[in-house]
């Protein structure tokens, strides 16, 4: 693999290239692609380790337990603070979000492997459910009275400027929630495939300077490595923490602003 975007490339997996199925509007193909296995492995994987690490429960948790318990209470405690109690109930849609990003992240960090979340559609599909969660939310708890959430607290006379712009905000949400997570992911990447393959093109040389120099970009690639689980952390957090959010001004408008 020469070019380091390569690895983005979407193929499909089953049947060669003869799609799945067939639709009659707009004679759309629908293939099984190397991005829908990742996501069904991300998704059996999480969920199996789940299951398994609270299958049996003991009073001084094991390895398995521990960590599912650390992510339980982490990501509770992170509802908490962004969004109340009222919150909580909201618990199961953050805690999967969250976990789904988690593991796409860290599972793109296996060499063969596919980056789920390098890619917009996925991470503007989930942006786009967490704000349809988000304004059904607000209709279904204020009713109208969440279109107060566009309009803060001015004079009259600067609301003509400032609903306009909290409208346009809101709207931008999906685009800025989601080129966040796909930027750094499809950044990240690129860099350690570049870096690689300075290594293979170095290593692969005559001379034997050009051997000692491929040194230097395999330690970049291990100090960017460590640095990438890091930031598969950190945009996983950062996703869900956004998404509390949201969620507390759907629940309370301007009432914690």
């Amino acid at each position: 693999m020469q070019n380091p975007m390569e690895q983005f490339t979407i193929r499909p997996i089953l049947m060669g290239s003869r799609p799945m199925m067939h639709t009659h509007v707009g004679h759309h193909e629908f293939y099984f692609t190397n991005q829908a296995m990742w996501m069904c492995i991300v998704v059996g994987v999480a969920s199996l380790f789940l299951t398994l690490a609270v299958a049996r429960p003991q009073l001084v948790p094991g390895r398995m337990q521990s960590v599912a318990e650390l992510a339980y209470e982490f990501v509770a405690n992170m509802i908490r603070q962004a969004a109340g109690e009222d919150g909580m109930i909201f618990f199961p849609f953050v805690f999967t979000v969250f976990v789904f990003v988690l593991f796409s992240n860290f599972f793109g960090l296996i060499p063969g492997s596919f980056t789920v979340t390098s890619q917009i559609a996925v991470t503007f599909a989930l942006a786009c459910l967490v704000i349809l969660t988000v304004i059904v939310t607000g209709f279904v708890v204020h009713g109208l009275g969440f279109l107060k959430l566009f309009v803060p607290h001015a004079p009259w006379y600067l609301l003509i400027l400032l609903v306009p712009i909290e409208l346009i905000s809101f709207a931008t949400r999906p685009i800025s929630l989601s080129v966040r997570l796909f930027a750094n992911m499809l950044a990240g990447h690129t860099m350690l495939k570049v870096f690689a393959s300075f290594v293979i093109a170095l290593g692969g040389a005559t001379a034997v300077y050009l051997k000692l120099m491929s040194i230097a970009p395999m330690l970049l690639i291990v100090a960017i490595t460590a640095l990438e689980l890091l930031v598969a952390f950190l945009q996983a957090y950062v996703f869900a923490i956004l998404t509390c959010i949201y969620l507390n001004e759907a629940l309370h408008l301007h009432e914690q602003h």
